[in-house]
């Protein structure tokens, strides 16, 4: 191909390199110079223009760039004609994108002029998505490089479309795990599975114990699930743990533990017979991108993911800062225990469950159960205590006339616990360490309960939640380090945080309870009754 300045009477039949500007309009860059534009070039002044000329053998940029996606294009992708030297690679269905990368990267040491680039391998694609896109560089290519290029294409990009549609859930229980947490983890998981096609078929909950969670895969395995996901109330320590325990009882196999992805680490992959069972991380239950996504695309198009395609993963694997990573520190003092803490108490709800009047309103001992709650944050070392109103919000207030706090109203409290909970995080200060979340139908709660929850945090150790319990159950209030606040801003309608307690378990520090307090809420006007007959004994 010749290439450079000619005068312009000898431009004729050539293409133009760059875009010229004329008082007639534009001759654009790629355009086939005739008589027309030459004429144009000349009344504007204009001597000498860059062209482009193709010689014998020379391949066009279009015809180049067609013929190479024809050649890399395989099942379920579809070309778009050619044009500037381009021509894009389509999904003919939904599914994940299998490159040879190999083969990709020797394409494209061909030649310069050559280049073909990709989405990432693995990628979960929708119908119609460009997947791929081949480029010509110059105007044309030489039949040496062109020849060359279509040697080193074949059939590398192809999209493999979904075909599990039957997904079976078992989600295991433990003590302090609520059924919230579950529920919304099958939402989330059903959103998952949404773009293809699949569907969950059947949703078990059992004892976290191997022989329940066996009965429960068999079961599953039976009902013709395609593929068991089993969501554990505790994370998976070992290949000995209770998810890979009741796996292999039910004859099946470990196929990988672990996965260098975060989040994501705790991934376990099994298979029974020809259906895998995936032990979820934590992460799972969370609709961010993580690990459980990368594997449970492949697996719903039934491509075979063994030990090297899991640990293969680790490059790219950090798919965004963990919040239990340890942080980089400025001197000693940033292993101490976190020196602010505020309270928040989140008193917006309607307590729908009382039949009617407002709960927080009623009284106990002849004080409002919100007053209750709100003077035991106060008598806390905990400051601000911030109050978060929403239904009857002024009544609320003028029921805590005389303490010190600061009050945030709610306009969305009807949408759920989570817009309470973001309207007071976002009204703490800058400075704050971490925070005491407490509830306003808590009246049992005491200052003393939440300076001692304050007070088990220890970031250096990996204490960044400090929940109270007894026996095997989990309470209110529960202090949350800096770093989760971010995720608890992202919650959504009317699930607390409690499914975060879970999916970051390491993080945990328990607060041993002896009393009811932590665990008593007044829901309903039964609960209201022996708060009320429990107060009048003491």
């Amino acid at each position: 191909m010749k290439f450079g300045p000619v005068p312009v009477r000898e431009a004729e039949g050539a293409t133009a390199v760059h875009s010229v500007r004329t008082p007639d309009g534009v001759v654009k860059k790629g355009t086939r110079i005739g008589a027309a534009e030459i004429a144009a070039l000349e009344r504007a002044g204009i001597k000498e223009i860059v062209i482009a000329r193709l010689e014998a053998g020379d391949v066009g940029e279009d015809d180049a760039a067609a013929a190479l996606a024809r050649a890399v294009a395989g099942d379920s992708i579809f070309i778009e004609d050619a044009f500037t030297g381009r021509a894009n690679l389509y999904a003919k269905s939904a599914g994940v994108l299998v490159v040879d990368r190999a083969a990709v990267d020797a394409l494209n040491r061909v030649d310069e002029a050559v280049t073909l680039a990709t989405l990432p391998e693995f990628r979960p694609v929708q119908e119609g998505e460009m997947v791929a896109t081949v480029k010509i560089i110059p105007f044309a290519i030489s039949q040496d490089v062109y020849q060359a290029s279509l040697a080193a294409a074949r059939p590398l990009i192809s999209v493999a479309p979904y075909r599990v549609k039957r997904v079976a859930l078992v989600s295991t229980q433990l003590p302090g795990l609520a059924p919230k947490v579950i529920e919304k983890t099958v939402r989330v998981t059903a959103e998952r599975l949404k773009p293809a096609g699949a569907a969950i078929v059947s949703d078990q909950r059992v004892p976290h114990e191997p022989a329940a969670l066996k009965r429960a895969i068999d079961e599953a395995l039976r009902g013709g699930a395609e593929l068991v996901i089993v969501f554990g109330a505790s994370a998976i320590a070992d290949r000995r743990d209770v998810i890979p325990s009741a796996i292999v009882a039910a004859g099946g196999a470990i196929e990988h533990f672990g996965m260098p992805v975060d989040p994501g680490n705790l991934m376990l992959l099994g298979t029974i017979g020809a259906t895998p069972v995936i032990g979820a991380p934590g992460c799972a239950r969370s609709p961010k991108e993580n690990g459980f996504d990368w594997l449970l695309a492949r697996l719903l198009a039934k491509l075979p993911v063994k030990r090297d395609d899991v640990t293969a993963l680790g490059v790219g694997g950090l798919l965004m800062e963990i919040v239990t990573r340890p942080q980089p520190r400025e001197g000693a003092a940033a292993a101490e225990p976190p020196r602010k803490v505020a309270a928040l108490v989140l008193a917006a709800g309607r307590g729908t469950r009382m039949g009617g009047p407002n709960k927080l309103l009623e009284e106990i001992g002849g004080k409002p159960i919100v007053r209750w709650a709100v003077e035991a944050a106060a008598a806390s070392r905990a400051r601000p205590v911030v109050v978060v109103t929403g239904h009857e919000g002024d009544r609320v207030a003028a029921a805590l006339k005389g303490l010190d706090f600061q009050r945030v109203h709610n306009p969305d409290f009807a949408e759920g616990l989570s817009t309470s909970l973001k309207a007071g995080l976002a009204a703490l200060p800058a400075d704050i360490d971490a925070v005491a979340v407490t509830l306003g139908d808590m009246p049992e709660v005491t200052g003393a309960l939440i300076d001692r929850l304050a007070q088990a945090i220890d970031p250096a150790r990996g204490m960044l939640i400090a929940v109270p319990t007894r026996e095997g159950r989990r309470g209110n209030p529960v202090v949350w380090t800096r770093r989760f606040f971010d995720e608890l801003k992202h919650l959504e309608g009317d699930v607390g945080a409690r499914h975060l307690i879970a999916q970051h378990n390491e993080s945990v520090v328990e607060v041993p309870v002896e009393d009811e307090g932590a665990f008593r809420d007044i829901d309903t006007p039964e609960a209201l009754q022996a708060a009320r007959a429990e107060h009048a004994k003491v």
